[in-house]
């Protein structure tokens, strides 16, 4: 009856850890609900490195969309008017982790050896441990894009297809950006 709890007990847990949400829009804190967010350092009067980092919830596109719509934030909350990013990139952080045996690390006490635990389903007796059965492969990924940006004052020119109007830009993404909950 003990194994049954234990191992309700990790399946409830497993799916609570599988549920977190998507990093919403809100500046990167230590303490935050939900991990990610946005960061900007201030180069020099007109130049900031932008980033925003999601959580294995966040999709690249959302990521990518919460970087641009903080490039176009700061550059009106800075006095500017349009802004270029002079570079720009995505990368992704990608963990598997291969979990056979909930009870025993591989660290355990005698080696190689390990408990094994079978158990009865309804097509009959399954192998649940280290030497069958009962394994679960799971892949996260996470993103982060970065860009430097130059902000310019006056009207954003057309010959310039990486110049973007601030304004414009929060309009067009405004409706796509999710801030975080206020419980």
């Amino acid at each position: 009856m003990k194994l049954k709890t234990l191992a309700l007990a990790v399946g409830i847990a497993l799916t609570l850890s599988a549920c977190e949400t998507a990093t919403p829009y809100q500046p990167l804190q230590k303490g935050s609900a939900v991990s990610g967010g946005f960061t900007d350092q201030r180069l020099d009067d007109n130049h900031y490195v932008v980033t925003f980092s999601g959580n294995s919830s966040t999709p690249r596109q959302t990521v990518e969309t919460y970087l641009l719509y903080r490039a176009a934030q700061l550059t009106v909350q800075s006095g500017f008017d349009w802004f270029e990013a002079v570079s720009r990139h995505t990368s992704k952080e990608q963990t598997t982790y291969i979990n056979s045996d909930p009870f025993y690390g591989p660290g355990y006490a005698w080696g190689y050896w390990r408990p094994a635990w079978r158990y009865y389903g309804g097509y009959g007796w399954g192998g649940w441990g280290a030497y069958g059965g009962g394994a679960t492969v799971s892949t996260t990924q996470q993103f982060q894009a970065t860009a430097e940006i130059v902000m310019r004052h006056g009207v954003k020119p057309d010959a310039n297809p990486r110049a973007l109007d601030a304004r414009a830009v929060m309009t067009n993404l405004g409706p796509q950006i999710t801030l975080p909950s206020t419980k």
